[in-house]
């Protein structure tokens, strides 16, 4: 499929195309954080960008967390690596609302993120949405924050979902709590 530069808006065909793409994880060996998305959204797929529909807030909720010194647009996800920092999905199939994965395929996902984790030894990982933490790792009480468990010795952290579908959290507030991360 052809992918479209961020700055065009992708149209209904190209929408339903990208259901069938995946993106690519921003990741490298030691990072000081890894993000991890639910799963990509069919504007993400269509751009191979994470966090890409314009009404997402994780590149300014980062930003004005203080994570990354200078503000980043989705076509820019690679210079995430230099400031020590990555990206990756629980889940890899792509979807409107992630409200269309299973509960077995967010564990799955699990799964296959813990290897994941252990082969790239990130310090800290950012789990971006407790509803889907706690199903996916078998947590129903976890809170956003950090988590009393590891993975791979990297710190687990919970973070609000920067889905501007997340009523429950504006951009200060996702700037607020995602402000924990700094070192």
């Amino acid at each position: 499929m052809e992918r479209h530069a961020f700055n065009s808006r992708p149209g209904p065909v190209e929408l339903q195309a990208a259901r069938a793409a995946t993106i690519p994880d921003v990741i490298a060996p030691g990072l000081r954080l890894l993000f991890v998305g639910i799963n990509p959204g069919l504007w993400s797929a269509a751009t191979g960008h994470h966090f890409a529909r314009p009404g997402n807030r994780f590149w300014r909720a980062i930003h004005q967390a203080g994570l990354i010194p200078a503000p980043l647009t989705p076509g820019r996800q690679h210079e995430l690596l230099e400031h020590g920092l990555g990206v990756t999905n629980l889940v890899g199939r792509t979807t409107a609302s992630a409200a269309e994965l299973s509960p077995d395929e967010l564990r799955a996902g699990a799964r296959a993120l813990v290897i994941k984790i252990e082969r790239y030894r990130p310090a800290r990982v950012a789990f971006l949405g407790v509803s889907t933490y706690r199903l996916a790792f078998g947590r129903p009480k976890a809170t956003v924050g950090r988590q009393p468990e590891s993975i791979a010795d990297a710190e687990v952290w919970v973070l609000p979902n920067p889905s501007g579908l997340n009523a429950h959290y504006q951009l200060p507030q996702l700037a607020a709590a995602y402000s924990a991360l700094r070192e």
